[in-house]
């Protein structure tokens, strides 16, 4: 008889929650869209409790709103969210480079440049959704090489509400194409030690994607829908 393995319920609600995130970052449940638990269970394959538990990590992280008589519904953003929320995570990206740049070890380097290896391939085959995890990595590892908790859970909690944001300002394909040359400089910038311009480089980038995701909200009309 094969053995049964069972999973503990709080590391099968983040199994969930992971699942569920990428549903939403990658706008296969759309911003304003109501959770429908049942729908989802089935969808999962999961019961309601673990599913319910990951809606409650969502919504912590700010992906997911729980509202009166209407339940869970994906987060929002209304354009002046998006300016001002660009604006402090472009600040905190800035300051994690210019750390990062006097602080990070060789392997850590190494690990970054590996997978910016990884992340041009994607780009190359077009592959966005593993592009866009490689970069969120790569993203993480500079901010991890910081050494500044207090700045590394700010840097989370800010960046989670940007996360579909940020997937989709990948969509046309010259501004993901800077976005990757951008990238390219970053490792530049941290292989010469150089925080000054790694910090002027991230908030750079920053505000190409502010504007990328604010060009894009204007195309679809999204911006009037959400003001």
């Amino acid at each position: 008889m094969a053995n049964i393995v069972s999973i503990a319920p709080e590391v099968l609600h983040q199994q969930v929650g992971s699942r569920l995130r990428q549903l939403i970052v990658e706008g296969l449940i759309e911003p304003g869209r109501k959770l429908n638990e049942r729908a989802l269970a089935e969808q999962l394959q999961v019961s309601r409790t673990p599913l319910r538990e990951a809606i409650k990590m969502l919504a912590a992280e700010g992906l997911v709103e729980l509202l009166p008589h209407r339940g869970a519904v994906v987060a929002q953003l209304s354009t002046q969210d998006v300016i001002d929320t660009f604006e402090v995570i472009a600040g905190l990206e800035g300051q994690a480079g210019e750390l990062a740049a006097a602080r990070i070890e060789d392997h850590e380097l190494n690990e970054i440049r590996a997978l910016h290896y990884e992340m041009r391939a994607a780009h190359a085959r077009r592959d966005l959704p593993t592009y866009y995890r490689l970069n969120a990595t790569i993203h993480n590892h500079i901010n991890a090489a910081a050494r500044n908790a207090v700045l590394t859970h700010t840097y989370r909690t800010v960046n989670a509400r940007l996360q579909a944001l940020r997937f989709r300002s990948n969509f046309d394909e010259t501004k993901w194409a800077r976005a990757v040359d951008e990238h390219d400089r970053m490792v530049e910038c941290l292989s010469a030690r150089d925080g000054a311009a790694l910090r002027r480089l991230m908030i750079e980038h920053l505000d190409h994607k502010r504007d990328a995701v604010l060009e894009l909200l204007a195309a679809r009309g999204d911006a009037a829908r959400l003001a």
